[in-house]
């Protein structure tokens, strides 16, 4: 009886005062209410402390009540949170601090559909099971955020790797003998394009399955990029994605029968895979390596309620320029001021609507990488440039790299002063004083000219470049912060902007973490190809980015890896074509290629006259998308919406993983296969029903419709009671 009282106590104490820390199994556990619907938790065997800054945060202030309450049962040591009504809706199994590494462990019933981890090219929107690894890599984004079908969220509050329901079980593969496949291919690269010699060989392995049920897979190359992600188990592919750049980790879920099975992986030679895996259950696990503390925030509420919180704690999306809005031009790339200006009389001539031309990579020539200058042979005036941009209603985005080489004027002086990440080309962005050096050249070379928008490219940093070292003069390992250098670029630039006397900066970066929303930053997939399967998979993907609280991302419309016969093979133009088609109700519109000459009248005739249809309707959409960036900006709403934020009580809707919502009112259904006359989608279950966005015909919600497409368009449905004018 007097344990029991003593643990009443306890749970009472929790739910009366701003923070309380209570005796919990080997540790202290400290529960703080940080907002309204939030609540923040912690648990440490000793006084958790960390030298790292707060970068996650930009909120201090504890409440005295909120609407969630908080039951710790110090005995069984699960922690309970609750809704105001007293519903529970989290509850949490298990914390664990060994050697420095952190682990949580929460319930995930059956019935339960999670989202959210940010970017990644796994093809998976409910992750629910899935085992992820989160790291910064090229296409991959890790924002360790989660939404849950079930009325909460979950961020876990750690600046390292992370792994996702991380698998107990693995085994290496082996290199079969004998010689391999070889190609030639065209890579990009930190020193810019090249030529890269490639080799497939067979990798195998064997393993025994204890128990039949639902298994997580992960599939680790053994390098920091992979070529290929390909796994068969018994003959049967179960894991298989292709492009010149992929992330070292793949995951799947598999249902695997009880007894041997025999693995076999086409890979590239230097890889060393092996296989994670375990039988799938119902409990979710956050676990990073290096770690003070177990510390993560629960969000109580719809998903609209979560993200919004989510925001107030890490910092609101700033209010997007409206001429953002519209189309974003790019292609890799402008050699010149002159293709620049002759690209864009083009586009008048044609009456073509675009908003933004973008210079990508290079066009500092012989002043070195990222020399914060533009190579006066083919760039004579800059700021003459942008003028002439502007007089016809177009604006410039610069790429600008966090990378710079040692041998130019800025970098020799970076050098000097010992602002690179050591061993590598990186600007330590840890160190403040090697940031200020940074923005301090930015300001003074870049700033004048007149651009108007800039593009943060590999600012992972590239190639896991902060693994084995140390940043900020030695203070900090490189694994402590490995997923947190890109918030710190963005810090660096958006801070700098807005100093500068520029109101409303616009930042298009290659990776994040939680909280780069707060610096008017845009995020993209990255060098990705173009095939259906990667089509496909960039819908999840930028899914997984909005579920995590960041509002604004895209990718590059027709694939960044293309074909060389790009502007007549008619099957790519296809799948070129839904790329862009879907890409008009994507939160930014974008189109880029590698070695590729992007502009609509490159492709044909026919081509460019979709894709005029398709600029066309994005200018229409103007004034809604103006509405939605204003509710983003003032109430932390979230544009490109996977299908739980508004029919989370439709078990159906929750199943698709390629429809979203646009806004309040439409309905997106892209076109993920090639040669169809029709196309068959979800239409949620609706008070009213929907209407055929174009032709305006009823269908009641609830059900499957198949409805005609042409090579003009994807389905869009508008729901009843929503407008778009």
């Amino acid at each position: 009886m007097k344990k029991l009282l003593l643990l009443f106590l306890t749970l009472v104490a929790v739910g009366a005062v701003t923070a309380r820390t209570v005796k919990f199994g080997q540790g202290r556990l400290t529960v703080t209410k940080v907002a309204r619907n939030a609540v923040r938790i912690q648990y440490a065997e000793h006084a958790a402390s960390s030298e790292l800054p707060d970068w996650l945060y930009v909120k201090h202030e504890e409440l005295s009540q909120n609407d969630v309450k908080v039951s710790v049962d110090s005995r069984r040591q699960t922690v309970t949170v609750s809704d105001k009504n007293g519903r529970p809706l989290f509850t949490a199994t298990g914390h664990a601090l060994r050697d420095g590494v952190a682990r949580l462990s929460f319930r995930s019933p059956a019935d339960e559909a999670l989202f959210g981890l940010g970017q990644f090219q796994d093809g998976y929107s409910n992750v629910r099971g899935l085992s992820r690894r989160l790291t910064q890599v090229n296409t991959q984004i890790a924002l360790p955020m989660l939404l849950s079908s079930k009325g909460y969220g979950v961020l876990w509050n750690n600046y390292g790797l992370t792994e996702f329901n991380p698998c107990d079980r693995y085994v290496a593969l082996t290199k079969r003998q004998g010689e391999g496949v070889r190609e030639e291919v065209n890579v990009t690269s930190t020193e810019g394009g090249k030529r890269e010699v490639r080799e497939r060989h067979i990798f195998e392995a064997d393993v025994e399955i204890g128990e039949a049920g639902d298994y997580s897979l992960l599939l680790d190359v053994g390098q920091k990029m992979a070529r290929r992600h390909n796994l068969c188990i018994d003959g049967t592919p179960v894991i298989e994605m292709q492009n010149l750049w992929l992330p070292p980790t793949a995951s799947a879920i598999v249902r695997l029968t009880k007894g041997h099975h025999r693995l076999t992986a086409e890979l590239t030679k230097d890889d060393q895979p092996v296989l994670y895996y375990k039988k799938a259950g119902t409990e979710t696990v956050f676990q990073s390596p290096v770690a003070t503390a177990v510390d993560y925030t629960v969000f109580i509420g719809s998903p609209d309620e979560v993200i919004a919180a989510y925001r107030e704690l890490t910092g609101p999306s700033p209010l997007m320029p409206s001429w953002a809005l519209g189309y974003i031009h790019c292609r890799e790339r402008f050699h010149s001021s002159a293709e620049i200006l002759e690209t864009a009389n083009r586009f008048k001539k044609e009456q073509l609507p675009v908003d933004v031309l973008v210079q990508d990579w290079q066009y500092w020539g012989k002043y070195g990488w990222n020399s914060m200058r533009f190579d006066e042979e083919y760039y004579p005036d800059p700021k003459a440039l942008t003028d002439s941009l502007h007089r016809m209603g177009i604006r410039l985005m610069l790429s600008v790299w966090s990378k710079i080489d040692k041998r130019s004027e800025v970098g020799q002086e970076m050098a000097a002063a010992d602002y690179y990440i050591p061993g590598t080309d990186w600007i330590d962005f840890f160190n403040p004083e090697a940031a200020a050096a940074y923005w301090h050249h930015f300001n003074k070379r870049l700033v004048p000219l007149g651009i108007d928008a800039w593009w943060q490219d590999a600012t992972e940093p590239e190639n896991d470049d902060l693994v084995g070292r140390r940043v900020n003069g030695g203070r900090w390992s490189g694994e402590q912060v490995r997923n947190v250098y890109p918030l710190l670029v963005n810090k660096t630039v958006y801070e700098g902007l807005r100093e500068a006397g520029v109101s409303q900066p616009m930042i298009l970066t290659r990776c994040g973490f939680p909280g780069i929303q707060r610096y008017g930053s845009a995020l993209w997939s990255g060098d990705v190809g173009n095939d259906w399967e990667t089509f496909r998979r960039q819908i999840t993907a930028g899914l997984g980015v909005q579920a995590a609280g960041v509002p604004w991302w895209t990718y590059d419309a027709g694939g960044f890896f293309r074909p060389g016969d790009q502007y007549t093979n008619q099957d790519y133009i296809e799948r070129m074509l839904r790329w862009i088609e879907t890409s008009v109700f994507l939160p930014l519109m974008r189109v880029h290629g590698y070695m590729s000459n992007t502009e609509p009248w490159n492709y044909g005739p026919e081509a460019q006259t979709i894709i005029a249809g398709c600029l066309q309707e994005r200018q229409r959409l103007r004034p809604y998308l103006e509405r939605c960036a204003e509710r983003i900006a003032r109430e932390g709403y979230t544009l490109m919406r996977p299908l739980v934020f508004d029919f989370a009580d439709d078990a159906e809707a929750l199943k698709q993983k390629y429809e979203y919502m646009f806004g309040p009112a439409l309905l997106v259904s892209p076109v993920t296969e090639p040669g169809v006359k029709q196309w068959r989608t979800y239409l949620p279950r609706n008070k009213g029903g929907w209407y055929d966005f174009r032709t305006g015909k009823h269908y009641e919600g609830g059900q499957y419709v198949t409805t005609p497409v042409d090579k003009s368009r994807i389905p869009v449905f508008r729901r009843e009671g929503y407008m778009v004018e």
